[in-house]
């Protein structure tokens, strides 16, 4: 029996490792341009909530132009006043969780970017694999969608109470009023729900709920206003 020559193998290894690369960068790409031009239709995070709760998700999507400007410009100056500016990844903040981490604090550092990966595609949990998917698939979404969809993307799955998904839902849902008629308060209530959104009611708010917004409303300007969304 012949045996294979070394330089044959190599080429059939290489072969092969270029044919997987090739598959991992489409299968990483595509669902990024696909997004980039049509509305998501669900997201992972709606769909486990679904199997978790067993009962009706509160979603409609809404364009970004059908929207209160103060509503993204609350969610930037609540998740990631660096939003308009980084590629995807704030270093600055990660330096610091690495810091906090160091004391034996514990807080998160992700970006609207890395945020918006992982309510669509991913699922709830903190391990090093969904961790490296989440920013694996953050490049890639930086690459090819631009900031002001990645946003409209991001408030449109952001979850706002426990089965509670999207602006839309939560203005109407909280407030009783289209989304587009939100005001700097009731935005910087509705964004302050980020961090704990089945444990926050933006309409009967907990005094820790108010502090936050409070302090969302007076960031709002800081990062630049309605005007950081119109330049997006």
């Amino acid at each position: 029996m012949r045996r294979k020559k070394p330089g044959r193998l190599k080429r059939a290894v290489r072969k092969a490792l270029l044919w997987g690369l090739t598959m991992v960068v489409m299968a990483s790409a595509l669902p990024m341009v696909l997004i980039r031009f049509v509305d998501p239709p669900t997201s992972m995070f709606i769909e486990l909530n679904k199997r978790a709760h067993n009962t009706n998700i509160k979603h409609d999507w809404r364009d970004m132009e059908e929207v209160s400007l103060y509503f993204p410009v609350a969610v930037i100056a609540s998740e990631d006043q660096q939003f308009p500016h980084h590629f995807g990844f704030d270093l600055a903040q990660i330096m610091l969780v690495l810091e906090d981490q160091e004391q034996g604090l514990s807080r998160g550092a992700s970006t609207i970017s890395q945020q918006t990966v992982k309510n669509l595609f991913l699922w709830p949990d903190r391990s090093l694999l969904r961790k490296g998917v989440e920013a694996w698939l953050t490049v890639w979404l930086e690459l090819i969608v631009p900031k002001r969809r990645i946003l409209e993307i991001y408030i449109n799955y952001a979850q706002f109470g426990t089965s509670v998904f999207g602006v839309g839902a939560a203005s109407e849902y909280y407030f009783g009023i289209p989304a587009s008629q939100l005001s700097p308060r009731q935005s910087a209530l509705i964004a302050a729900s980020l961090p704990t959104p089945s444990r926050s009611n933006p309409a009967d708010p907990s005094e820790y709920l108010l502090e936050r917004a409070a302090y969302i409303e007076d960031q709002m300007p800081r990062v630049g206003g309605r005007r950081i969304v119109r330049e997006l």
